[in-house]
C-alpha cells in the first residue's frame, strides 16, 4: 500500500486513480448529526468530477502555480476543492472562516496578503459574507467564487497539471501572530512521504477507515484525518467541531456508527469526553472496533489518558488503542508514534528533569508520569543543545532537531524565517536540520516531548514546564478538572530589588465562585504549585469559562495570556497578586 504511495507523482494522481479503481465506493462522508446520521457523501468517482469541474473553473480565473484560499465550513465540499487545486496545479491555504471577530478577520486577512492568494473558495451559503470580509479589509482584486455553484463535469477527466514530488501542493499555516504569518509549504513529496509513513505506523495491511472533528484547517484534520485515507483508497468520515463541543458524545457515536478504526484529537478531547459522556451515553456506544485512538497536536496528559481508557473500557476500547503521538507542521504533520500497543509511560525523576536529564526513578521514588511519543517514523531526529547547537546524548533533553522527506521547504515569500528554522547545522556542522522548538529526548529509543522551548520557565535556576504546572492543578482540583488555564513567567524584582522571574497563573472557573470560595481556591493553588514544585506563584486569576485564550486547535496562547495580563487587559472573576501585581487586574481582590 504504502510502495504505491512512493512511486507515485503527485497525490493528485493518487486520487484519479482511485477514481478509475474504487469508482462507487465512498471517498468522503460529512454527518450533521452523527445521532440521525444525516450526511453527504462522495464516492470516488464523483470526488474526481467535482475536482475536475472546480479545477476548470479555477483555471479560467488563475494560473498554475496561483495560491488559492479555502474558506468552507467542515463538509465534502471542502476537501472537493482542495483536490480541485490538486488538480490545477495551485498550492491550496485552508483556513478558518473569517467570522465577526477582528482578530480572526485580521489574520485571515494577513494570510491573503502572506501567501498572495489569487482565488477565494468558499461556498454559496458563506459568499455573503466572504464578500464582505474582502470589501472590509480592502482586499480588492481577489476572484471568488462559490464551487458549490460550479456543476460536475460531463465527458472525460479533466486532465491533471503537471506535478512530481517537488511541487508545492499546499501552504500550511501555523498558529502565529496576525503580523507575522508564516505558511509552510508543503509539496506533494512530502506529502506521500510522511502520509506512507504514518501508515507504516498504523502496521495496515488495508486501507483503514478513518475519521473526527478534527478542522480541515489543522495539519491534523486536513492531512492524517482526511487525506491518509483518501491517499489508502479507503473512506473518510467527518464531522463538526461544533458539534463535537457541543455533545462530545456525538464524536464517539460517529466512531460506532460509521466502524472507524483511527480517529485522532488533541489531549483536551478526551479529557471533555471522560467528563461529559454520561453512563446512559456510555452504556449505548460500541468502541471494539477503534483501534487507533491518537493523541496529539497538544502534550498528552498520562491521567487524561488513563482516565479515558478506564471509563471506556466498558464500551469495548481496548487497552491498545490509545497512543501518544508527536508531529508539527514543519515536518507535514507526523514525525513519531507507536500505536497498536499499550501507551508506554516513563515515571521520570523530577530533579533530574529539570536538569535536562531523562532517568526513571528507582524503587517507590515518586516520579513525574511522562508518555513515550513512540518511534520517530522515516525522519532523522537529533536531539541537541539549542544554544550551543552541540548535539546531546541519549537520557539528554535538549531541541529536536529534524532531517528527511517529511520535511517541509520552508516557510513560503520568508527567506530569513526559512534559513533560521530549517537550515540550521550542528556545532560540527552537520545539517541542514529542521529546529522545531520543542524540547524532548530519547529514552529507551522513544521520544519523549517535555514542552516548548519558547514556554521553559527558569526560576531560581529551575527548569520548569507550564504545562506540568497546568496539569497538576486539575489534577488535585477536583473543581478544575477539564477546564483550561494558562501559566507562564513576567519579569519581577524581589524585596532586595534583584531581578527574577514571577510564576502567574490564570485558570477558568465554572460558574461564578463566591469571594470566600473563590479567594480558598487560589491560595490552595498556591499552595499547589509550592508543595509540587518548590516555587511560589506569585498570582492566581480565575477566569469565566472562555477567559483562556486558545488557538484554533485547542492550544492555549500562553504567550498572549502574558502579553494581556502585563498590559492589563486580564479581566478575572477572583485575583489573588502580590502587591505589586496589583495594578494589573482589571478586578478582584488582591492578596
Amino acid at each position: 500500500m504504502t510502495e504505491n504511495l512512493r512511486q507515485a507523482s503527485s497525490l493528485g494522481a493518487v486520487l484519479r486513480g482511485h477514481a478509475r479503481d474504487r469508482a462507487d465506493q465512498d471517498a468522503v462522508v460529512f454527518v450533521r448529526d452523527p445521532q440521525t446520521a444525516d450526511a453527504d457523501t462522495l464516492s470516488y468517482t464523483r470526488l474526481d468530477r467535482r475536482a475536475g469541474a472546480i479545477a476548470a473553473a479555477l483555471r479560467a480565473r488563475a494560473r498554475q502555480g496561483d495560491r488559492v484560499l479555502l474558506l468552507y465550513p467542515q463538509g465534502t465540499e471542502c476537501v472537493a476543492a482542495f483536490a480541485a487545486c490538486l488538480y490545477a496545479g495551485m498550492p491550496a491555504v485552508v483556513a478558518p472562516m473569517p467570522g465577526s471577530y477582528q482578530q480572526d478577520r485580521k489574520r485571515v486577512g494577513s494570510i491573503v496578503v502572506d501567501a498572495g492568494v489569487s482565488v477565494v473558495l468558499t461556498d454559496t451559503a458563506n459568499l455573503p459574507a466572504v464578500r464582505e470580509w474582502i470589501d472590509a479589509g480592502a482586499l480588492s482584486g481577489l476572484s471568488v467564487l462559490a464551487s458549490d455553484s460550479v456543476e460536475d463535469g460531463e465527458g472525460g477527466p479533466v486532465p491533471l497539471a503537471p506535478a512530481d514530488w517537488s511541487t508545492t501542493a499546499m501552504l500550511q499555516y501555523t498558529s502565529g501572530s496576525t503580523s507575522d504569518p508564516k505558511g509552510v509549504e508543503v509539496t506533494h513529496g512530502n506529502l506521500m512521504h510522511d502520509i506512507a509513513a504514518f501508515i507504516e505506523a498504523l502496521g495496515a495491511d488495508e486501507p483503514v477507515r478513518t475519521g473526527g472533528w478534527a478542522p480541515l484547517y489543522h495539519d491534523l484534520g486536513l492531512i492524517l484525518q482526511t487525506l491518509a485515507p483518501l491517499a489508502m483508497g479507503s473512506t473518510v468520515v467527518l464531522m463538526s467541531a461544533v458539534t463535537f463541543v457541543k455533545r462530545p458524545v456525538q464524536w464517539l457515536k460517529l466512531i460506532d456508527s460509521y466502524d472507524l478504526a483511527f480517529s485522532a484529537a488533541p489531549n483536551f478531547a478526551f479529557e471533555l469526553c471522560t467528563v461529559k459522556v454520561t453512563d446512559e451515553q456510555l452504556a449505548a456506544l460500541d468502541l471494539s472496533r477503534w483501534r487507533y485512538a491518537l493523541s496529539g497536536a497538544e502534550p498528552v496528559q498520562v491521567s487524561t489518558m488513563r482516565r479515558f481508557t478506564a471509563r471506556f473500557a466498558a464500551a469495548g476500547l481496548a487497552a491498545d488503542a490509545f497512543g501518544a503521538c508527536y508531529g508539527l507542521a514543519e515536518s507535514t504533520v507526523f514525525v513519531s508514534g507507536s500505536p497498536g500497543r499499550e501507551q508506554v509511560v516513563a515515571e521520570l525523576d523530577p530533579a533530574l528533569l529539570e536538569r535536562g536529564q531523562l532517568r526513571r526513578v528507582t524503587g517507590d521514588a515518586p516520579g513525574r508520569p511522562m508518555p513515550s511519543n513512540g518511534a520517530v517514523r522515516d525522519v532523522e531526529a537529533r536531539i541537541v543543545d539549542p544554544d550551543t547547537h552541540a548535539e546531546l546524548p541519549p537520557g539528554s533533553v535538549g531541541e529536536i532537531w529534524l532531517r528527511g522527506a517529511s520535511v517541509a521547504r520552508g516557510y513560503w515569500g520568508n527567506p530569513q524565517a526559512t534559513a533560521d528554522t530549517f537550515h540550521a547545522r550542528t556545532k560540527d556542522g552537520d545539517g541542514p536540520f529542521l529546529r522545531t522548538g520543542d524540547l524532548g529526548g530519547f529514552l529507551d529509543g522513544e521520544l519523549y516531548i517535555t514542552g516548548r522551548r519558547k514556554d521553559l520557565m527558569i526560576i531560581n535556576g529551575r527548569n520548569l514546564h507550564p504545562q506540568d504546572v497546568e496539569h497538576v492543578l486539575r489534577d488535585r482540583h477536583a473543581e478544575l478538572d477539564g477546564l483550561p488555564g494558562a501559566v507562564f513567567t513576567v519579569p519581577a524584582q524581589d524585596g532586595d530589588g534583584l531581578s527574577d522571574d514571577a510564576l502567574i497563573v490564570v485558570q477558568e472557573v465554572r460558574g461564578r465562585p463566591s469571594p470566600d470560595r473563590a479567594q480558598a481556591l487560589a491560595r490552595t493553588m498556591r499552595d499547589t504549585v509550592s508543595s509540587e514544585f518548590g516555587v511560589r506563584a506569585a498570582g492566581v486569576l480565575l477566569m469565566r469559562r472562555a477567559g483562556v485564550r486558545r488557538t484554533t486547535s485547542g492550544k492555549i496562547q500562553r504567550a498572549a495570556m502574558r502579553e494581556l495580563f502585563l498590559s492589563g487587559g486580564v479581566e478575572p472573576l477572583f485575583a489573588d497578586l502580590d502587591p505589586r501585581f496589583a495594578g494589573l487586574a482589571g478586578r478582584g481582590s488582591t492578596a
